[in-house]
C-alpha cells in the first residue's frame, strides 16, 4: 500500500471517530437537558402539592423559581420555560420509573464500566472505542427516552392532547430525522388525524408496524393534503404548470406531506402510444407499497375526464415501465374540489389503486378539519 493510500485510509478512520463521538455527544447532550427539564418538573409538581391552596401557591413557585434562576442561569429558566417542565412531567408519566431505572443504572455502572474495558482491549481497531461506549449507553437511554429527541421536539410535543397521537410523532421524528420545523408543520396540519382518515380507519400506529407487504394505499395516502408551504393564494387563478413547479421547488415540503416511503421519479413524464405522446405531472415511487405512484394536478374541481385521463396513463405506465416485481400503479388526482357523485360513478369506484384528494392551500383549523374528515368518512360509508 502507497504513501497516499495509507493516508486516505487513516483519514477515513480518524473521520469516522470524529463523527461517531459527534453523534455520541449530541445524544447524550440531548438526554441531559430532556431530563433536567423532566426533573425541575417534577420537583415543581410535587412541591405545588405539599401547599395548601394549589393554583395560587403553584403560581409563587414559578414566579419565585423564574427570578432566582434567571439571575444565575438565564432565560431558559423563566416562568414560561418553567411551565413548560412542569407540563412536560405531568404529560410524560410513564416517567415515574425513572428513578428506579437510575438507581439500577447506578449499581451496575460500575460492572459494565470494567466489562467494557475488556472488551476493548480485545479490539485492535481504535474507532471502535465510540460504537460501544454508545451501545453500553444505549443500553439504558433507550429505555427512559429517545435521545432522537431534543427539548425543543419535546417541547412542540406538550400541545398534542392524543396520547396516541404522541406516540406516533416521537416514532416517526426518530425514523426519518424529521427537525423541529418539520415536526411542528405535521402538527400542526392535523398529519396524524389525517392519516386516520384513511379508507381502511385502521389505528396508523398499528398500520406502521406491519409488515410492508400487508400495507394497502388506502393506509398511506392522505386526504386532505395541506399545501400551505406553497404560499398560494386561495383566491388567486394559478394554473396547473404554476402549482407542479410550486410542488418542485418545495420537493421536501411535498414529500413530507405525501408521506412514508415516497421518493421523487419524473415531471412530465412523457408516454406514448403509436400516435401520441402524453405527460404525467409528477411520477413518485412507494418503497413502502412498492410501486410507482402518478399524480396528475387539477386546479378546478374533479370530472370524469380527469378520472378517464388518469385511469389510461395508469394502463400506459403499467404496460411500459413496471417491473414484474412491482405492485399494480397507484394513480392519484389532486384536485381542489372532489365531488364524490363523480368518484362514484367513474371506474375510480372499481378500480382500488385510483384515487382523487383534495388539496388544501392553508392550515386547516380543527373545526374545519373535523367536518372534512367527517364529510370523507360518510361518503365512504355511503359507498359500502
Amino acid at each position: 500500500m502507497d504513501k497516499p493510500d495509507k493516508i486516505n485510509k487513516l483519514h477515513g478512520n480518524i473521520r469516522s471517530v470524529i463523527l461517531e463521538a459527534k453523534s455520541l455527544v449530541r445524544k447524550t447532550v440531548n438526554y441531559v437537558i430532556v431530563i433536567q427539564n423532566w426533573e425541575i418538573g417534577r420537583m415543581i409538581v410535587e412541591e405545588e402539592q405539599d401547599g395548601k391552596v394549589k393554583a395560587e401557591y403553584g403560581k409563587y413557585i414559578i414566579k419565585e423559581l423564574s427570578e432566582k434562576l434567571t439571575k444565575e442561569f438565564g432565560s431558559s429558566y423563566d416562568e414560561r420555560n418553567l411551565r413548560y417542565y412542569r407540563k412536560f412531567y405531568l404529560i410524560f408519566p410513564i416517567w415515574n420509573a425513572l428513578r428506579s431505572e437510575l438507581n439500577i443504572i447506578e449499581t451496575e455502572t460500575n460492572k459494565k464500566r470494567n466489562a467494557l474495558r475488556s472488551e476493548l482491549k480485545l479490539h485492535e481497531n481504535k474507532h471502535s472505542i465510540i460504537h460501544h461506549a454508545l451501545r453500553d449507553k444505549s443500553h439504558y437511554i433507550y429505555k427512559i427516552i429517545n435521545t432522537e429527541l431534543s427539548w425543543t421536539h419535546y417541547r412542540s410535543l406538550l400541545k398534542v392532547e392524543n396520547p396516541k397521537a404522541r406516540e406516533f410523532y416521537i416514532k416517526e421524528v426518530a425514523e426519518n430525522g424529521w427537525g423541529t420545523r418539520a415536526l411542528d408543520r405535521q402538527i400542526n396540519s392535523f398529519y396524524y388525524e389525517r392519516l386516520l382518515s384513511s379508507q381502511e380507519k385502521q389505528p396508523v400506529i398499528d398500520e406502521m408496524k406491519k409488515k410492508t407487504g400487508t400495507l394497502k394505499p388506502e393506509d398511506v395516502l392522505k386526504d386532505p393534503l395541506v399545501l400551505e408551504f406553497l404560499e398560494l393564494k386561495e383566491n388567486k387563478r394559478y394554473l396547473e404548470s404554476e402549482l407542479e413547479q410550486a410542488l418542485i421547488d418545495k420537493m421536501n415540503e411535498f414529500l413530507l406531506e405525501l408521506g412514508k416511503g415516497f421518493a421523487f421519479v419524473a415531471r412530465q413524464k412523457r408516454i406514448s402510444t403509436e400516435s401520441k405522446h402524453f405527460y404525467i405531472d409528477l411520477v413518485f415511487y412507494n418503497y413502502l407499497l412498492k410501486c410507482f405512484v402518478l399524480i396528475d394536478l387539477k386546479t378546478g374541481e374533479l370530472t370524469h375526464q380527469d378520472v378517464g385521463q388518469m385511469d389510461m396513463y395508469v394502463r400506459l405506465y403499467e404496460d411500459k415501465y413496471k417491473a414484474s416485481d412491482d405492485n399494480p400503479t397507484i394513480g392519484l388526482i389532486l384536485c381542489s374540489k372532489k365531488d364524490e357523485t363523480i368518484v362514484k360513478y367513474s371506474v375510480m369506484n372499481e378500480n382500488k389503486n385510483m384515487f382523487a384528494s383534495k388539496y388544501m392551500l392553508y392550515l386547516p383549523s380543527e373545526d374545519e378539519l373535523r367536518k372534512e374528515l367527517e364529510l370523507q368518512k360518510a361518503n365512504f360509508e355511503k359507498q359500502l
